[in-house]
């Protein structure tokens, strides 16, 4: 399992030596003469094949290594304990270095990570000006019918231009939900979209600058209807042209006061992202996409995975309706599928609106309910309410249409290194955490390792939103008391309320079971239990179909044209080609996939689960399906957990005190909630008030 992480980065580590070499005379004299002899000189690729194989291959083998990597992980024990060394060099590395700015919380790590990356970024553009200006003379430019600046300027076009590839080739990456990439890193999908956004900025703002440049150089020269050239054996200006406006839409609808106030506007524009690249492709030919096209196309693979997966109508079981209008949706889950705690899930109800999807993060814990999954949604924006209206207002639903994407989530959770562990959260940010404590009452049930003790600081706004507190245990509740070993207490704060309410806020709760269907499905993972190693074989295999149909068509095709009758094939045909045949590879290998796994490890489950519904018991629901029911909970371990409680009224937690007192040499430091609260908790961590705490660098907002 190392010597497969340690090829991967050996791999990895080559490509980036190519893009730092890249602007290099080295490169241009040696290297790349090279490169095209022993790769492009092939009547089977062409001038394709040296960015074929010198800059996709080798990410497409990093995220086929990064399958195998995960998939004998998956495999060791998912409760393997390392204990926090204190101090080190790792944990202060992973300490917030940034709490406030527009960055957003970051680590150390982060950092030093994308200083390095705009190293990158400017060594390339440095180098690439100091070689190409060195060539450029009076003389030269007079010959051109230039002037110096002219020809200087128009220089500087190119290489920004050639800027922005470096930045889009990383820009799909990060929001490849269900690529092997982020996690054999440690990290999440979630937590990788503040690197989407940055790479996003980055990648507009040089393009941007790449075609402003260019526009005011062709005013210069009087040659300004090169705006609309379209070569069809050259670069083509305006198919580049019609892909910035499209980055622009998209870029312009990013500004969180366009996005807050507007999402559904900012969620449709981003399907542009299309249009963007397509005509990205139009504009430097297939050939040049290559060098910044692996990103995409393992985005490709994850995209289309994700459309088969939705186009499932999934089992839902219940929804439990808490007075905070909060609804906690229970699904059918497949037994095999396993997630780790703060897992997403992406959710569409076609009802509501057949284009939306949201995440939620899953409260639930596989090791505790195994065919059972929850989410909890909190009614905020239009689509939550409407959802909310809709359940909590009618008493006669016997089914609810959803689709879901997912679960997203870290390969494996590490909480149990530490002797404590502290979640503060606000609102409705608790939901992370109830599947944490939930996954740890199962270990504890199941396991015989030590437990972390568990404080959790939740704030309110009202005293309605303590019951979110009972979606801590699943809706089927426990069959005994919470275990002696769990050490866990809740401090609850009310901060618009000076004293607790007389009526009883529990007796609100309501649950509306729904009739199974058997049309519907339980959750499933979309390539089975053996998931990494299916989505290795997709990206091989779809690889390799393409490269050889591709090679055929070039062979018997292309290379006729080219070099029996001296005519050199359009551009933009050769790149719809390549488009189209990598589309076909893609979608062949992934339905072959899912089909056979859902063959395999799916028609039994599902019809067992339609066969052996629970009907609910009278005391929790009535009679019959379909109807709600006002259920009291009244359960030992609720009662437990009630005792575990303390509730404060009319202030707001002191988290500087609260976080400082807890003992521990390690003490892990989650946040969920507003912005400020975020803030300040990193800031206590980072501050070295304390040393045993650490923040968790996991990140639960989109």
């Amino acid at each position: 399992m190392e010597m497969t992480k340690f090829f991967m980065m050996v791999v990895f580590l080559g490509t980036i030596m190519l893009w730092i070499m890249m602007p290099t005379r080295t490169y241009k004299n040696k290297w790349q003469p090279y490169m095209r002899l022993k790769f492009g000189a092939s009547t089977y690729f062409g001038a394709t094949g040296t960015t074929l194989f010198m800059y996709m291959f080798p990410m497409i083998l990093v995220a086929c290594l990064g399958c195998v990597y995960l998939h004998f992980k998956k495999r060791k024990s998912p409760h393997h304990i390392d204990r926090e060394i204190k101090g080190g060099v790792w944990s202060a590395l992973r300490k917030p270095m940034l709490v406030k700015g527009p960055l957003g919380i970051v680590s150390v790590t982060e950092i030093m990570f994308l200083a390095m990356f705009v190293a990158l970024l400017l060594w390339s553009f440095i180098t690439y000006l100091r070689n190409k200006f060195a060539t450029i003379t009076p003389q030269s430019a007079a010959a051109d019918g230039q002037y110096l600046w002219q020809a200087k300027l128009e220089s500087a076009a190119l290489r920004i231009g050639f800027i922005g590839n470096i930045c889009l080739a990383f820009l799909f990456l990060p929001v490849a939900r269900g690529s092997s990439l982020l996690p054999a890193v440690g990290l999440t999908s979630e937590s990788s979209i503040k690197y989407h956004i940055w790479l996003g900025h980055m990648v507009i703002a040089i393009f941007t600058a790449h075609g402003l440049c260019y526009i005011i150089y062709w005013v210069s020269v009087h040659e300004i209807s090169q705006m609309l050239m379209w070569d069809t054996k050259d670069i083509s200006n305006l198919a580049g042209e019609i892909s910035l406006v499209a980055g622009l839409v998209m870029w312009a609808t990013t500004y969180p006061a366009v996005r807050r106030r507007f999402f559904e506007v900012f969620f449709y524009t981003h399907y542009l992202y299309i249009v963007f690249m397509l005509f990205f492709v139009f504009h430097v030919g297939i050939s040049y996409t290559f060098i910044s096209f692996p990103g995409f196309y393992i985005f490709m693979v994850d995209r289309f995975l994700r459309f088969l997966q939705s186009r499932d109508n999934i089992r839902l079981l219940s929804a439990r309706i808490l007075p905070s209008d909060t609804i906690e949706l229970t699904f059918s889950k497949n037994p095999r599928l396993v997630y780790s705690p703060t897992s997403i899930l992406f959710v569409n109800i076609p009802s509501i609106s057949r284009l939306q999807w949201h995440p939620f993060t899953i409260t639930s814990s596989s090791n505790l309910e195994a065919e059972k999954l929850s989410v909890v949604i909190k009614s905020e924006g239009k689509w939550s309410t409407k959802l909310y209206q809709r359940l909590s207002s009618s008493h006669q639903i016997d089914r609810l249409a959803v689709s879901i994407e997912g679960p997203y989530g870290p390969a494996s959770t590490d909480f149990f290194r530490h002797e404590a562990l502290v979640m503060v959260s606000g609102g409705s940010g608790i939901t992370p955490f109830i599947s944490v404590i939930r996954d740890m009452i199962a270990t504890s049930q199941n396991q015989k390792c030590k437990i972390p003790k568990i404080t959790l600081i939740c704030a309110f706004k009202n005293s309605s939103e303590i019951s979110m507190l009972h979606l801590v245990l699943p809706l089927s509740g426990l069959q005994t008391e919470l275990s002696s070993d769990i050490n866990i207490k809740f401090e609850a704060f009310i901060t618009r309320e000076k004293e607790p309410r007389s009526e009883a806020t529990t007796e609100q709760i309501k649950t509306l079971w729904f009739k199974p269907s058997l049309s519907d499905q339980p959750i499933s993972a979309i390539l089975g239990p053996n998931s990494w190693l299916w989505l290795g074989g997709i990206l091989s295999s779809s690889f390799l179909i393409f490269m050889i149909i591709i090679g055929i068509i070039s062979r018997y095709y292309i290379y006729p044209i080219d070099h029996n009758t001296y005519k050199i094939y359009s551009w933009t045909s050769e790149s719809i080609i390549y488009i189209l045949v990598i589309c076909v590879s893609i979608m062949a290998t992934s339905s072959a996939a899912m089909f056979w796994n859902k063959k395999k490890y799916g028609n039994n489950v599902e019809t067992k689960q339609v066969q052996n519904v629970e009907l609910p018991s009278t005391t929790s629901s009535p009679t019959s399906c379909g109807y709600n029911s006002m259920r009291e909970i009244e359960s030992s371990p609720q009662e437990s957990l009630v005792q575990r409680t303390s509730l404060h009224y009319g202030e707001r937690p002191n988290l500087t005190k609260l976080l400082l007192g807890v003992e521990g040499s390690s003490v892990g430091v989650l946040v969920c909630g507003p912005k400020k609260m975020r803030q300040k908790v990193a800031k206590i961590c980072s501050t070295g008030l304390a040393k045993n705490l650490h923040f968790e660098s996991i990140s639960f907002s989109w």
